[in-house]
């Protein structure tokens, strides 16, 4: 697994990460383990970064996370976010509140200091203010954290959350359904050495290409609850394109991918190939997912013609179907 240094800090992460919203329960029931055995696979794969929210089962994701590092010691970088949970959103943020967030997130996680905190998709107005990027920086030199970014929805929150001098990241929606970083964030962030960390490189799964229109999920699934934004950002879900447009986008996709690949593969390779990013977080709740997704990392990078092609794709046929801010 190659590694790569996650922005200014001194933090080496691998480049394909595991995303661990799924091991608290809130895109179904994940049992303890199951969960175990999502984490067994992304340590013997050599998915050293994990990446993990107070909110995530209410505390529960963290809780499997610590646990399994007590008991195993992989060696990993622990990323979780403030800012979703508790009292806070939208309008309760307070530097008290804040720190007594990521203490319990270090309590649970059994740790003193969390490697990374990213402000969680916090109200743009808060994050404007700078308030909430002040007080980060107070809690790292207080040694309650290693380095802090933002997860952010939109490219003008990361494009202002970008110019904190201590920022050492960005976590994004970044994907072939979401292109517009190439041009618009990457080289800001790379002129101000902040690593890009990638969510939703599947868009939800669906750019696994085993998706069907009438697909069913569970009633506790995002991609059943969420599909139009009734819970949260509708970018989080399908990354905000209808799901059987999408679904139809993705199989459109399929005669491009390249021989001896899936169409999955060929997403997370395509992530990989732009020097922008630092770290793809790709959820999983079975082991077998985990070994998948860590297989891009040796896969060969993309041609420049294929590049040029997906570029098209999205440009011609997809960015018009994205229903939120960009």
């Amino acid at each position: 697994m190659k590694q790569r240094t996650l922005g200014k800090s001194d933090i080496q992460v691998s480049e394909v990460g595991l995303g661990c919203w799924q091991l608290g329960g809130d895109f179904g029931p994940v049992e303890a383990d199951r969960a175990d055995a999502v984490l067994h696979a992304a340590m013997e794969a050599g998915i050293d970064f994990w990446d993990t929210a107070d909110v995530y089962g209410a505390g529960l994701s963290e809780s499997r996370i610590g646990d399994f590092v007590r008991r195993n010691r992989p060696g990993v970088t622990v990323a979780s976010k403030v800012g979703r949970g508790g009292d806070l959103y939208p309008h309760g943020y307070t530097r008290q509140k804040v720190r007594a967030s990521i203490e319990g997130s270090a309590k649970r996680l059994g740790v003193d200091a969390i490697d990374l905190v990213q402000l969680h998709c916090v109200p743009p107005e808060v994050l404007y203010d700078g308030d909430l990027l002040a007080w980060m920086e107070d809690f790292q030199r207080d040694g309650l954290l290693r380095a802090f970014g933002a997860s952010v929805e939109t490219l003008e929150e990361a494009k202002f959350a970008c110019t904190h001098p201590d920022l050492a990241s960005l976590q994004i929606i970044f994907n072939l359904f979401r292109q517009d970083a190439i041009t618009e964030l990457f080289p800001l962030a790379q002129a101000k050495n902040v690593g890009i960390i990638v969510r939703l490189p599947l868009a939800s799964g669906v750019l696994a290409g085993r998706m069907t229109a009438g697909q069913a999920f569970a009633e506790t699934d995002h991609r059943q609850y969420n599909r139009h934004g009734e819970a949260f950002s509708q970018g989080e879900t399908f990354s905000g394109i209808p799901f059987e447009t999408a679904v139809a986008l993705a199989d459109a996709l399929k005669p491009r991918v390249p021989e001896g690949m899936d169409l999955a593969q060929m997403a997370m390779r395509w992530i990989l190939d732009h020097p922008a990013v630092t770290t793809v977080i790709a959820g999983a709740s079975r082991p077998d997912q985990v070994t998948r997704n860590a297989a891009a990392s040796d896969l060969a990078p993309l041609d420049t013609a294929l590049h040029d092609e997906l570029a098209a794709f999205y440009a011609e046929k997809v960015r018009s179907h994205v229903q939120v801010p960009i």
